[in-house]
């Protein structure tokens, strides 16, 4: 094992003895890091999305240190290891890259990813069966952002036919549940207006997929521009004296109209 790898471990057992580590450290579980595994990984994406390479590589010891973290108490209840975890992974990656490391050969992505689909599924059947019926949608962690799970779920279920051929049905389709939604609204029944509001959302999902859009990344950087325009109307209020409140809305859109130009015209 590598030099410095080794030497993560030790300090992640230290930190874990009972007698002689962190009372914090020993007193984490499985479930208590669950926080603090998320943070790390929107973290790793954060220094990605910045460009800031020497933050990335900080961010992805912190996220190391979780995975360390979490094999050292499986370890201490001999569930598995480090070693066993990266056994595991390796074994995958091989399992998963035929032409790679074996003699299969695919003529296109569409077939690639077809097998690699075909692996994971096979994989899945491998584990503890549980007293739910199968479904090709088993597996999807159910704690993932809801803009990725739904990616995840719709493209499993495109892997097994049940998509729409080609994209304009789903331009159709949102604007169908666009609809929907405002007759819910008239309804004024907040349960049916949340349902639908969802309805929209996911076929919205959809409608990125069919585009080749990751929704997550696209409304990522929308929230990211909403920001910097919102600033922008922030600074031309604060310069005028006056708070956001002491402002009508009509104002307020004629400087977001600016923001627009001013920001488009910065980026480029």
């Amino acid at each position: 094992m590598l030099k410095n790898t080794q030497n993560l471990l030790d300090i992640m057992s230290r930190l874990r003895d009972p007698e002689n580590g962190c009372a914090w450290d020993v007193e984490q579980d499985f479930y208590s890091l669950i926080p603090y595994t998320i943070e790390e990984a929107y973290e790793v994406a954060d220094a990605i999305e910045r460009n800031d390479l020497d933050d990335l590589r900080s961010e992805l010891g912190d996220l190391l240190l979780q995975v360390v973290f979490h094999a050292r108490i499986a370890e201490e209840r001999d569930l598995f290891n480090f070693e066993d975890v990266a056994e595991g992974i390796s074994e995958k990656m091989v399992r998963r890259h035929p032409h790679v490391f074996s003699d299969a050969v695919f003529n296109s992505d569409e077939e690639r990813k077809q097998a690699w689909e075909q692996a994971k599924a096979l994989e899945r059947q491998g584990k503890v069966r549980s007293a739910e019926p199968d479904s090709v949608l088993a597996g999807v962690a159910v704690n993932l952002p809801a803009l990725v799970q739904c990616e995840k779920i719709q493209n499993r279920a495109a892997s097994h036919g049940f998509d729409w051929p080609e994209v304009l049905p789903v331009f159709d389709k949102v604007m169908e549940e666009l609809e929907e939604v405002k007759e819910a609204w008239q309804s004024g029944d907040q349960v049916h207006i949340q349902e639908e509001v969802g309805d929209l959302l996911l076929v919205a999902v959809n409608l990125a997929r069919h585009l080749k859009v990751n929704p997550e990344i696209a409304l990522r950087e929308s929230t990211k521009k909403f920001s910097k325009r919102f600033n922008y109307i922030e600074q031309q209020v604060e310069a005028s004296g006056r708070n956001l409140r002491d402002c009508e809305l009509a104002e307020l859109d004629a400087f977001w109209n600016e923001a627009k130009v001013a920001l488009k015209n910065k980026d480029n």
